[in-house]
């Protein structure tokens, strides 16, 4: 598997696979497994997805870093992939980490549908 390298090109290939909606039910479900207060309809656009989980990660970041370190636990990101990370400014932080998210639960609802047939 090889993962996408743009939020756009992750979409499309969720889209294209008809995993979208499996890949909503996934983040709901490890944000609820983490206590984070944030739920998605099934049908958010991606433009929405993609703002809710980055304003998201910024608070957590900000306000609840306890919180947001649970999150990164629950969902398995990689611990190395965040310390590669530029801290210096929080907003892009905040972004690339929620792309690292959505990676790793695009990866999840990938390998649960391609080893399930």
């Amino acid at each position: 598997m090889t993962l996408p390298t743009t939020f756009n090109a992750l979409i499309e290939e969720a889209q294209s696979l008809e995993l979208y909606q499996k890949l909503i039910l996934q983040i709901n479900k490890d944000f609820l497994l983490a206590n984070i207060d944030l739920s998605f309809e099934e049908n958010v656009t991606p433009s929405e997805l993609k703002l809710l989980v980055h304003e998201t990660v910024y608070k957590l970041i900000q306000e609840r870093f306890a919180e947001y370190l649970n999150l990164l636990y629950i969902i398995d990101v990689s611990e190395s992939k965040i310390k590669a990370l530029n801290g210096d400014d929080t907003v892009q932080l905040a972004e690339e980490v929620a792309f690292l998210i959505l990676k790793r639960e695009w990866q999840k609802v990938w390998f649960r549908d391609k080893y399930s047939k």
